[in-house]
Order: structure tokens, then C-alpha cells, then sequence
């Protein structure tokens, strides 16, 4: 049997190389994606942003700090999911053998590959690299082996904008100096106990006996992991079935320490996973709260209904009643909202009172998908990141606001760097612009 190849391709620093592309302006120059809230965490962060040691999932205020000369914006998922759309497209026509992992990254095993030379597999990433840049403009790294474990190593090691095949007789030496973290299933708690027997690298886990990786790790994960690390990777690549549940989530600047505004927050993150629900034609049977307090203890509340539900106003009805029972003494830090028991085309149901309440563990999973920011109201100032439409000048974008003027760098992806004009914040030619304008 020939050899078995997967691609895995991941854009390179998606959300900021994506505001790169649609202002031109910033292209070369660092730029972190996130909230400027003193809780907010960065979304994303250039490549000229991350030499400075920013990073995604780093706290916005510590990125400013070691960044200071970074432009700061807020996401703009609408752009970023019609790229991703464009990128996938592309993906799916180099291959029908297609496993979208996330909004920028995607495995492939293209069937023309199999029993391929490695040649031949560079020459096909090469190519399709250069697909993905023609149709979207953006840099992407992919990386090839027998596996899909394999391939995500090798995509790191491309990065940025880069191509990394590993052949099936290169595989043993580019595993073995790799930290055990970089293997799939290897947590903190797993790193540690490792780590107390002397192993630190993938190849050290390879060279230990499978009875002690046992006695360690357990018989099931034990087995998978001392396999990954020889480079034995059988899984499947396999499109993603539907989403199990829609959610949406927020960190507040400031701690809630009334009911009142609990209630409200509940209320914004229900309507905002109720979209996601409406928007893939399903209803749902379980909603649940998930409340963090100011001393990040998560707690979780849950209820499950004989029908399932679009009505909104029912589902954050239940949501609020949850919400009360699971508020801890002191302030709320974060509250999230999500809805599960997804169904295709059923009635709107009505919940019925307690049927199913329950707390779940401590520590629940953060939702999978970035939440949409909702769009800003008519009448709120601008901000710096928003887009614009003028009458005269086209779209553009706010660079800086305040003190009653606002200053716009009027440019899309296919100007250039454009020019910065200053108006008065409520002059009548300025109107909030669509985000895919700036594709233009």
C-alpha cells in the first residue's frame, strides 16, 4: 500500500493579517485584534505585533504594555468568516477529503496523493498555497505527513507563510526533540507526571516501555500517545458534523453586583446565541448558564425541556431563572449562555416549568467559536477600528476619535494605503459601513 499523505493549512495570524489586507495602512506595522476593555483579551496578533512577545489569549493590557506602538482594533468576524469561507473553498476544491478544524485551519488528505512521492506532495502544497493567497490574498503555512497529528507539527514548523512536508523516513527525527506538550492529549497534568520519570521529549516517550506508559497515562490514552509519538497516526480525516450547541459569552470591565444588570447581561448573551440557533434552522432543549465570580470560580446551570424552542423570549426566561440560582455571593466576572439538544425544522415549543436543573462541574470548556460583537448603535461615538462610508470619499475606516471629531483613513484592499481626513463626529455625509466593504 502507498503512503498515506494529510495536509493541515493554517492561516498565519488570521484576524490580524486579515485587517493587514483590508487597510493597507497597516500592512508591516503591528496590530493586536481584541477589546481595549481593562479585562479584554487579545483576539489575535500580527507577526510584527508577536516579535515583541504579544500573543493571542494574552491580556490586552499586558500585549499594549510590551507593544506599545501597536494599533489596537476591535474583530470583525463578519470579515473573517467571508474569508474563511473563500479559503475553504479553495480547500475543498484541491480536495474532497476535507476536515475544517477551525475559522483559519483545515485537514486534507487528498485522494491524487496517496502512495505519492514526497516531491510530489511539495509541489501540491506549493500549489495550493498559492490558490488560497490568489483568492483571498492572505498568507497560509501547510505542513504534510502521514498523519494528522503529522501535519499540524509541520505547519508549525512552516511558520510563517511557509511549507513543511516530512517524509515517512524523516518522521522519527523531526517527533524526537519536540517537547511531550506538542503531542495531542498532552495536558498539564500528564507534561508533570512525565516529566517526574525524566521524559521531555516526544522521543523520550517513543523510547519508554508501553507497560510504563500504562501504568502512567492509563491503558487507552497511554497506547494512543505512545503511538503518536513513534508517528503512528490512523485517525480519519473527516468532515465535522453539525454543531452541538450555540453559545455566546462575555468578561465585564467591571464586576455585576446587581440581580438587575445579571439579568440584562443574560439577557444580551441569549439573543446573541439565538441568532447563531435561528441562523442554522434549528431549535434547541437545554439552555445553560454559566456564571464566573471575581474570585474565578465558575459554577454552571442547566435545564432541559420536553420540546425544543426558538422563542427567545421564553429561552431567556429560562436562562434568567438559572441565572439567579447560580450568581455567587460577590461580583460576576463573566457570564456565558449557551443552547444544546439541537434539532432540525421542530415547533417553538414552549419550555415547561423545572424539568431537568442540575450544577455541573467547577470548570467548564470555553465555547469552541469566537462570540460576534454586537454591532454598535446608531447613535454611539465612534471608535477606533469602526468602518465608514462617506458620500465623496468611500469606505474607510475610524483611525482616531474624540473631543467631538473623528478621523478616517479612507482605503480597502485594493487602494493602497489611502488618505486620513478629519470630520466632525456627527457630520451627516458619515454612515457605519458593512465590514466586507473593505474587501472591495
Amino acid at each position: 500500500m502507498g503512503a498515506r499523505w494529510v495536509l493541515h493549512l493554517d492561516m498565519d495570524a488570521f484576524f490580524a493579517a486579515s485587517e493587514q489586507l483590508t487597510r493597507p495602512t497597516l500592512r508591516e506595522r503591528p496590530v493586536l485584534v481584541g477589546g481595549l476593555g481593562p479585562r479584554a483579551v487579545v483576539a489575535g496578533a500580527s507577526y510584527q505585533a508577536r516579535v515583541f512577545g504579544a500573543r493571542s489569549a494574552m491580556p490586552m493590557g499586558q500585549a499594549r504594555r510590551l507593544c506599545p506602538h501597536a494599533v489596537v482594533l476591535p474583530a470583525r468576524f463578519p470579515l473573517y468568516k467571508e474569508l474563511s469561507s473563500r479559503v475553504m473553498a479553495v480547500l475543498a476544491d484541491a480536495s474532497p477529503v476535507l476536515e475544517p478544524v477551525s475559522i483559519d485551519e483545515a485537514f486534507l488528505e487528498p485522494p491524487a496523493l496517496a502512495g505519492a512521492s514526497a516531491a510530489e506532495v511539495e509541489r501540491f502544497g506549493v500549489r495550493l498555497r498559492a490558490d488560497v493567497r490568489a483568492t483571498t490574498g492572505l498568507p497560509a503555512s501547510v505542513g504534510a505527513g502521514s498523519g494528522k497529528q503529522l501535519a499540524k507539527i509541520a505547519s508549525e514548523l512552516a511558520k510563517p507563510d511557509g511549507l513543511r512536508v516530512v517524509p515517512p523516513e524523516e518522521e522519527r527525527a523531526v517527533l524526537a526533540p519536540l517537547p511531550v506538550r506538542a503531542l495531542w492529549g498532552v495536558g498539564p497534568v500528564a507534561e508533570a507526571g512525565l516529566r517526574k520519570l525524566g521524559v521531555h521529549t516526544i522521543g523520550e516517550l517513543a523510547a519508554m516501555d508501553l507497560r510504563e506508559v500504562h501504568g502512567l497515562l492509563g491503558t487507552a490514552i497511554g497506547t494512543e500517545l505512545h503511538r503518536l509519538a513513534r508517528g503512528i497516526d490512523e485517525r480519519p480525516v473527516a468532515p465535522r458534523g453539525a454543531a452541538k450547541q450555540v453559545s455566546a459569552e462575555t468578561t465585564f470591565d467591571t464586576d455585576l453586583t446587581a440581580m438587575a444588570a445579571v439579568h440584562d447581561a443574560v439577557a444580551r448573551m441569549t439573543e446573541a446565541a439565538h441568532r447563531r440557533l435561528v441562523a442554522s434552522g434549528r431549535a434547541a432543549r437545554t439552555v445553560t448558564v454559566k456564571v464566573r465570580s471575581a474570585d474565578f470560580t465558575t459554577s454552571s446551570r442547566s435545564e432541559t425541556a420536553g420540546f425544543a424552542s426558538t422563542d427567545l423570549g421564553t429561552l431567556t426566561a429560562v436562562a434568567q431563572r438559572l441565572a439567579r440560582t447560580a450568581v455567587p455571593e460577590g461580583g460576576v466576572r463573566l457570564i456565558g449562555v449557551s443552547l444544546a439538544g439541537l434539532t432540525d425544522d421542530p415547533p417553538p415549543a414552549l419550555f415547561e416549568p423545572l424539568t431537568q436543573a442540575e450544577a455541573a462541574p467547577d470548570e467548564v470548556p470555553e465555547p469552541a467559536a469566537p462570540v460576534d460583537e454586537p454591532e454598535p448603535a446608531p447613535d454611539r461615538p465612534w471608535r477606533p477600528g469602526d468602518d465608514v462610508a462617506h458620500a465623496d470619499h468611500g469606505h474607510g475606516w475610524v483611525q482616531g476619535a474624540g473631543h467631538g471629531r473623528v478621523t478616517i483613513r479612507f482605503e480597502t484592499r485594493s487602494t493602497g494605503p489611502g488618505r486620513a481626513r478629519t470630520f466632525a463626529e456627527d457630520d451627516p455625509a458619515l454612515r457605519r459601513a458593512d465590514p466586507l466593504a473593505s474587501l472591495a
